[in-house]
């Protein structure tokens, strides 16, 4: 009895001292407090935008051609000259083409001769009807005739329509061209056209005049302004995007055709709205948890996220106005811990 009796009360300090370690344990966790910082949550205004790539044009880009046969005398420009509008080009054999003019020129003038002279004679009842008739319809052919030497002769100097910089030159001196033959690829690139691809949700945000941030894939660290030129009014069946392109100012020619651009474009500009740092929200297990301080403890809220606009997201569910985010600390807490605003 009195061995039972040891063991009883051996069972029993036992049982004692477990309980005194659990319940040290308990207060040890009730009193584990972290420091934390905190943004108090104010009524928040933040823009809606869409980043979409695209590839940049020459505001002209002009591929001339010969508009008649004839040997290339003269080739006034080389690849990288800039030319001004009207600016000379090539010339094609303008010899055999002067003289065609003033053929046709001379052919006219003996042509004016002849119709006078038999209106003349008609009148003098000399002449027939179809004999005047026949004078008439060869002078007008003669008009025609010297009008198309004209055109020859002025087409013989091909000339640039618009100012630019020569981008191509594909004929030399001594060469034969046919009419349709490429002569020369002019650009202009004081301003870029950028087309863009934009979904059919996004499309209706935008309009012509609407300003846009513009970044180059090779100009990184810097940014453009662009200006939306055009929206597409019909979808482009292969894509079911709508084209919508927008003008940026290139004076000193830094951007070139065929490089690669993306453009902010705002859909929608929100206020009265909930925004907190992107940083302030945790990834548990598929939710987004933010944590708030009240009264001393950590409190989580399961959030709902909206517009992301720089660092900041837009919180449409979970968190209300006047609330204080836990800012810093967010991470070592947890539902119901202590915590130290600092």
């Amino acid at each position: 009895m009195l061995i039972v009796a040891s063991v009883l009360v051996s069972l029993t300090a036992c049982s004692n001292g477990e309980a005194s370690d659990t319940t040290e344990n308990v207060q040890t966790a009730k009193e584990y407090v972290v420091n934390v910082k905190v943004e108090t949550l104010i009524p928040a205004a933040i823009t809606d935008k869409i980043m979409l790539p695209g590839e940049t044009e020459a505001m002209y880009d002009v591929a001339l051609a010969a508009e008649q046969d004839g040997l290339i005398e003269w080739v006034g420009v080389t690849e990288g000259d800039s030319v001004a509008a009207n600016g000379h080009i090539v010339r094609i054999d303008l010899e055999a083409l002067k003289a065609a003019k003033d053929r046709a020129d001379a052919n006219l003038t003996m042509k004016k001769h002849q119709l006078n002279r038999r209106r003349k004679l008609y009148k003098s009842n000399v002449l027939s009807r179809e004999e005047l008739e026949q004078a008439e319809t060869e002078f007008t052919v003669a008009e025609t005739n010297l009008r198309e030497a004209e055109v020859k002769y002025e087409h013989g100097i091909v000339v640039s329509p618009v100012s630019g910089v020569v981008n191509k030159v594909n004929v030399d001196p001594g060469e034969y061209v046919s009419k349709g033959n490429p002569i020369a690829n002019i650009v202009n690139v004081d301003q870029i056209k950028i087309t863009f691809s934009v979904p059919e949700m996004d499309v209706r945000f935008l309009s012509k005049g609407q300003i846009a941030p513009v970044v180059f894939d090779a100009y990184p660290n810097e940014k453009w302004s662009g200006v939306v030129d055009f929206v597409a009014w019909k979808a482009d069946p292969a894509t079911r995007t709508f084209p919508v392109r927008i003008i940026v100012k290139n004076a000193d020619g830094r951007i070139r055709p065929g490089m690669i651009a993306r453009a902010s474009f705002v859909r929608r500009a929100l206020s009265d709205i909930v925004s907190v740092p992107l940083f302030s929200v945790i990834d548990k297990g598929g939710e987004r948890i933010a944590f708030i301080e009240k009264d001393g403890v950590a409190e989580a809220r399961t959030v709902t996220l909206g517009v992301i606009d720089g660092d900041r997201v837009q919180i449409i569910a979970g968190l209300n106005v006047g609330e204080k985010l836990i800012v810093a600390g967010q991470r070592e807490v947890e539902d119901g811990v202590k915590v130290d605003v600092r």
